[in-house]
């Protein structure tokens, strides 16, 4: 009876230790990643194809994301704020929201879905395969060959598609309150250069980067993890997408309160 009752405990306990010992392990791999490229940075062209990747094959779902933002977005506004007079902030709401919110965060998730999945589902094939320690037997670093230019390359094209994002919110809102509700163009667009500011932009720039740092390492992590064939590359995919969904809904609350309060804390001092 008191074994029986002790092993749940035990057994939590492990759970925990297996949970730390995870966490050591995805630190560990970051920093051999980056000690690897700054002692011999990959090929270039082992970049510039993840550049491909990552940037240029995710710009149709990024910019159908944004758009389709942006015209919900508009819609909303302009249901809502109509019948209090206060249309005329549609486009500032809309480029305000796709800039600090919803540009990086659905950017991620799109990323996450298409990249970071098939990412994860190709590093794990290769190592129950055993091609990972077919590279290595060739004395080749499989951090340099295979995670440095994903992690490269996700860090500088992440904030880039959120940009790109936000553009295409912003168009989105405006076809929807021009074309269809019948708003004066100058209305829409002439509060949004003035009422945002650098550090709107620059906060979805920055998220965008630290989204990007997490979806390519957790893929990356995930993927180099997997055992137990076929199925444990579709429960490794199946975890790095919750993983990276839940980590990205998090970092970004943190991200928001702490960027704002810095930015305060500086606006006071200057």
């Amino acid at each position: 009876m008191e074994e029986g009752a002790a092993y749940p405990y035990w057994k939590r306990v492990l759970s925990q230790l297996g949970f730390l010992v995870a966490i050591g392990e995805y630190i560990t791999l970051i920093g051999s990643v980056i000690k690897a490229t700054l002692r011999r940075p990959p090929a270039f062209i082992l970049i510039l194809q993840q550049l491909y990747d990552i940037g240029v094959a995710s710009l149709p779902v990024v910019a159908f994301t944004g758009f389709s933002t942006g015209l919900v977005l508009a819609a909303q506004s302009v249901y809502q704020l109509s019948d209090k007079g206060l249309a005329s902030v549609t486009g500032l709401m809309v480029a305000k929201a796709m800039m600090t919110e919803l540009g990086p965060v659905l950017t991620a998730f799109m990323v996450t879905g298409r990249v970071g999945a098939a990412m994860c589902a190709e590093l794990g094939t290769m190592r129950v395969t055993e091609q990972v320690e077919a590279l290595q037997s060739m004395a080749v670093n499989p951090n340099r060959y295979l995670l440095a230019p994903r992690f490269i390359s996700g860090i500088l094209m992440m904030p880039l598609l959120t940009v790109f994002s936000v553009v295409m919110g912003v168009l989105g809102g405006y076809l929807i309150a021009v074309y269809y509700f019948g708003m004066a163009p100058n209305t829409y667009m002439d509060p949004i250069p003035l009422q945002t500011t650098y550090f709107d932009f620059f906060t979805g720039v920055i998220k965008g980067l630290v989204f990007g740092m997490i979806i390519m390492t957790v893929a990356c992590f995930k993927g180099m993890r997997t055992s137990g064939g076929a199925a444990g590359v579709g429960r490794s995919t199946t975890s790095s997408v919750v993983i990276t969904y839940c980590l990205v809904l998090l970092i970004n609350f943190f991200m928001t309160v702490a960027l704002n309060v810095l930015h305060d804390k500086l606006s006071r001092w200057l």
